[in-house]
């Protein structure tokens, strides 16, 4: 399961509010693919529900995950936070064993398990 915190369930409504034509399906995709110096890099994005997404609700907010990400994400808390490097969501993951410097690309424990072999 994927939750929203406040401050991110407000920037996400902001958003959807903002778009004159979205759907009711409508809501924050929350995947992952290869790539990044640490393996894997989230991909956030506000979408549609596809065919084979699991749907979560959290806040009113719509989250949608692919089969393939689904894993790599139970668990995890989207956020938004502003800073001095700007402002945008942020994944808080509990399935993240290692992250590359700049915080952009993570690794999970399944995948330190096949490295080591």
């Amino acid at each position: 399961m994927i939750t929203l915190t406040d401050k991110g369930a407000e920037k996400v409504k902001e958003f959807l509010a903002s778009q004159d034509n979205a759907a009711p399906t409508a809501g924050l995709r929350v995947g992952v693919r290869g790539g990044g110096c640490s393996g894997f890099q989230y991909q956030l994005a506000f979408d549609e529900k596809r065919e084979g997404d699991t749907v979560i609700e959290s806040q009113g907010i719509l989250l949608l995950v692919d089969s393939e990400s689904a894993s790599y994400v139970d668990g995890a808390e989207v956020d938004y936070v502003e800073g001095l490097q700007g402002a945008g969501f942020q994944v808080n993951n509990p399935n993240v064993v290692a992250a590359c410097g700049c915080g952009s690309s993570f690794r999970v424990a399944e995948e330190e398990e096949l490295s080591a072999v």
